[in-house]
């Protein structure tokens, strides 16, 4: 492993990282992991392109220098970026199957146990057909998952960096309540939120900012799309600040005007929830049970409004077109994962459909600690935003 100055994390932690995967891939029989999925391949290396869409893949032998495969392109990010230091570049005109192959040939190692992520988005299946099809006399087992289990939870390393993302969602947040008013654009607001995650040292996140006002707010994942903002309506803003790729999230909503009673109420709920949660989350506690109890709170009311989701998800590494590491855990019906300290969620309490048009959305991004969990936002803007 070559040390670098520049790099986010220490040699140790990542010296770390590798032991572990290595662990796991010695207690299932594994002799060479292919890492193929983005956040996988930046836990492990620190590597990142915006490329991701072409076929990558960190090799990884239980003994024996990783090495990585790449577009030729690519390569230079892997010398800029990581502590690789071996790597087999495949051209534009090259074919990335064939360049798998031959490496693995070269390092001896076409006749081990191999295992894949079948599941990573960004290796298909022809490609993996054409892997299958290629190495007639070598066993391929699925390892989807592997790597996820140490992302699950957080080092210190990593939580000082979530802490970063969390300063660029918070900038972010506050610029879009400022901005969020009669006579504005959605985009105006988008550009103001971007504008200030940027400035603050945030980087490119996963998505970008959900920023809906008036009918369009109970549409599911919408953003701006060019609407004026009215007199008298909601106006919902969910922004993921990220820093190296890691994410932290908030949603946070604003009344432009004399809020409702029944928009008072709803953000009520909806604080009664969060509270509930912060209070209630501590080690132990099954993802289920923390799911149960969101519904509980929020579907108890006379107001018409409801839970549409779960109560929330994990949260950290992530690369467009997704902040969301639900994949690994979701906070949802039945799901009996026990939370352990360093687990980072995103949780979700928010009420959809009041009367049939407004919805209030107060989230929070929160780390689990040995005896309950904290908050990664220090300055957090206010429940319900008015403005006139």
């Amino acid at each position: 492993m070559r040390d670098r100055d520049d790099m986010t994390f220490s040699m140790a932690e990542h010296a770390r990282r590798l032991r572990e995967l290595r662990e796991r891939m010695a207690e299932r029989h594994i002799e060479v992991a292919v890492i193929t999925d983005p956040e996988n391949l930046c836990y492990l290396t620190e590597y990142q392109t915006t490329g991701y869409s072409y076929f990558q893949c960190l090799i990884v032998p239980l003994e024996g220098e990783p090495f990585m495969i790449t577009r030729l392109l690519e390569e230079t990010n892997v010398h800029a970026r990581t502590w690789v230091e071996l790597t087999r570049p495949y051209s534009d005109t090259g074919d990335a199957i064939e360049t798998l192959w031959h490496a693995l040939k070269e390092f001896g190692l076409d006749h081990k146990v191999i295992g894949y992520e079948r599941n990573s988005y960004f290796f298909p299946a022809y490609q993996q057909d054409r892997m299958r099809s290629t190495f007639l006399d070598t066993r391929f087992v699925d390892i989807f998952g592997i790597v996820e289990e140490g992302r699950v939870i957080k080092s210190e390393e990593e939580l000082t960096v979530m802490r970063h993302a969390a300063r660029a969602t918070e900038a972010g947040m506050e610029a879009g309540l400022n901005a969020a008013a009669p006579g504005v654009y959605e985009n105006e607001v988008a550009a103001e939120i971007c504008a200030a995650m940027f400035k603050v040292g945030g980087e490119y996140p996963a998505v970008l900012p959900y920023v809906t006002s008036g009918p369009r707010t109970l549409i599911g994942h919408a953003t701006w799309e060019g609407r004026k903002i009215e007199r008298d309506e909601i106006v919902f803003l969910e922004v993921g600040g990220c820093f190296r790729r890691y994410h932290t999230a908030m949603m946070r909503t604003v009344f432009t005007g004399e809020p409702p009673k029944v928009v008072r109420q709803a953000t009520g709920i909806v604080k009664e929830a969060r509270a509930h949660l912060l209070d209630a989350i501590r080690p132990g506690m099954t993802a289920g049970e923390i799911d149960q109890l969101n519904h509980n709170i929020i579907n108890d009311n006379k107001l018409g409004g409801y839970l549409i989701t779960r109560a929330g998800y994990s949260i950290g590494i992530a690369f467009p077109p997704s902040w969301d590491e639900g994949y690994i855990l979701s906070l949802k019906s039945g799901e009996n994962t026990h939370l352990q300290p360093g687990m980072t969620l995103h949780l979700l309490p928010w009420i959809y459909g009041v009367q049939d048009q407004y919805l209030v959305g107060l989230s929070e991004t929160i780390q689990v600690t040995e005896d309950g969990c904290q908050s990664f936002f220090t300055k957090p803007p206010a429940d319900l935003v008015t403005r006139g």
